[in-house]
């Protein structure tokens, strides 16, 4: 894929507020009267320029927005949009053709028309004036293959508050996702612990992967000088653009969501933030829809989780009769798979599937350092820290839980004491953690490879997570890094030793399946010792 400067075709976006309806999805040349209009072309940039030469024919039927209104290009890829003073246009990248990006690997799929740009903030700037609408504002596209299996890898929650902690992600998980065969990847919201400074950067680190990088917004990347929300998202904008967009990749049509609301003023009269979506962010993801045929695999990502956004009953109206659904966030620190039904207002023949996905941070990159400096980080789950790969296939997906450091494979842990005296072991639990386990999965212990016993899921907070937050703390209670209280883990299981374990060496065997039937086998050496 080809770059341009990030000042060449781009500079930002927010969002768009039109004092008239939503007129759904329309076909370019049909105006409404009342407001200005802007219009470009979509383009094959087959010389890679990303400007618009002779040769270069405009792309028809590819959607554009205003952050709003959706329309879809002409014959000869002309499109034309209403707007204001406080307006972005994106390209929706269709299937087999890609926008350039910048020397970050961030897509460049948008214009901003800000004229007198963002307000004067103090500490983080946001977009500089961008002047008098363009004539004509042009969108290159390049082709490119793009198959029905394909992988995508996604980041909860990367949360640097310093150069150190940017460092952290460096060593972590950069240097293994080199050479990936992933075909883009997205951080899924606080990409930043409030330090917006540090996105420079944590970019040009991403960028070392090679594979283009799409962003969500989350709670820790705005503007806090901001009194409202659209301004919140000005700095975010500078550096990646829409706080909403889609886009499309193989058979899959991805929509990403702001699901922060910035300026809610608590009772102790400070702002703060809650979850959910602006009647302009509705509007366009009804008018994308409409646009996305019903046999595709819809997926959505956001940083909040979804049965925390506060109208998601709106939300859940415009995806509910499709049959294929899927929905990934980040923001709380632990991993875990929801099957969202009647209970939480959806009305969909089947439950929705919502992934809370592993974060790169852990619990806010605290713990121990390892021998690399790293501290550990687990998160407050018991699971480590890491970040997942999804396979797309079809309308289908798997995803794969991929801790950071660590083989592929380790995919549970076993919880059982060193030793144990005879005769006791009966009253001794096993607790079994299967970091990509859900509700659906089915977890068995056996011993000295006997018969197998199915173990209870339990709603626990996992006791290796505890024992490690209680010891670190008996050894620095000084500390201000210390863990996080833990949470009940949404993926453990409990189980009991045999009451009958003779002394000597004993080998636990443990066979789980994750959230999509797959096996993974742990083990654990038990000694039993004599009274």
């Amino acid at each position: 894929m080809h770059r341009i400067p990030l000042r060449g075709l781009v500079v930002a976006s927010i969002a768009v507020v039109f004092s008239i309806p939503a007129v759904g999805a329309q076909e370019a040349g049909a105006a409404d009267a009342a407001p200005p209009l802007a219009s470009g072309t979509v383009f094959d940039d087959r010389d890679g320029d990303g400007k618009r030469g002779d040769g270069e024919p405009g792309l028809p039927g590819i959607a554009v927005s205003n952050g709003r209104e959706v329309v879809q290009t002409g014959a000869d890829g002309h499109w034309e949009l209403p707007y204001d003073d406080d307006t972005i246009f994106f390209v929706i990248k269709p299937r087999g053709w890609a926008p350039p990006v910048n020397d970050d690997q961030i897509p460049q799929f948008y214009y901003i028309h800000k004229p007198e740009g963002s307000p004067p903030y103090k500490r983080y700037l946001g977009v500089g004036p961008t002047g008098p609408l363009p004539t004509s504002i042009d969108f290159p596209l390049r082709e490119q293959d793009e198959p029905d299996t394909f992988k995508a890898i996604f980041f909860g929650d990367p949360q640097p508050a310093s150069i150190d902690e940017v460092d952290y992600i460096a060593h972590d998980v950069i240097p293994e996702l080199i050479g990936t065969e992933a075909k883009f990847g997205v951080t899924l919201g606080d990409i930043m612990f409030d330090r917006l400074e540090l996105f420079e950067p944590s970019n040009a680190n991403l960028a070392l992967i090679g594979i283009p990088w799409y962003n969500v917004v989350g709670n820790h990347d705005l503007n806090f000088e901001s009194e409202d929300d659209a301004g919140s998202d000005e700095t975010f904008h500078r550096f990646f653009g829409p706080n909403y967009y889609s886009f499309d990749y193989g058979p899959t049509h991805f929509i990403v969501l702001d699901d922060v609301e910035w300026g809610v003023v608590q009772r102790n009269g400070h702002r703060s933030y809650r979850g959910g979506l602006d009647a302009d962010q509705l509007a366009f993801v009804a008018n994308d829809l409409a646009l996305v045929p019903e046999e595709k695999l819809i997926v959505l990502l956001m940083h909040i989780p979804l049965t925390k956004v506060g109208n998601r009953g709106e939300l859940y109206r415009l995806i509910e009769e499709r049959p294929y659904t899927l929905s990934i966030s980040g923001h709380e620190h632990w991993h875990a798979h929801q099957y969202i039904d009647a209970s939480d207002g959806w009305r969909g023949a089947e439950p929705h599937h919502h992934i809370i996905n592993v974060t790169v941070s852990g619990t806010w990159w605290k713990g121990n350092k390892d021998e690399a400096g790293v501290p550990h980080a687990t998160m407050r789950d018991g699971a480590p820290n890491g970040y997942s790969v999804v396979t797309f296939d079809g309308t289908g997906h798997t995803m794969d839980f991929k801790a950071a450091r660590q083989p592929a494979g380790y995919q549970l842990s076993v919880r059982a004491p060193d030793s144990v005296e005879a005769g006791k072991s009966g009253e001794t639990p096993v607790y079994v953690n299967v970091f990509n386990g859900s509700e659906r999965s089915v977890v068995k212990m056996r011993i000295d490879r006997g018969d197998w016993t199915v173990l209870d899921k339990v709603l626990e907070a996992d006791p290796f997570y505890v024992e490690t937050r209680d010891r670190e703390i008996a050894a620095a209670p000084e500390s201000k890094r210390q863990l996080s209280a833990p949470i009940p883990s949404p993926h453990l299981w409990k189980g009991q030793l045999p009451a009958d374990l003779t002394v000597g060496s004993h080998l636990i065997e443990i066979e789980g399946t994750d959230a999509y039937g797959r096996p993974h086998k742990g083990y654990r050496v038990l000694r039993v010792t004599s009274p």
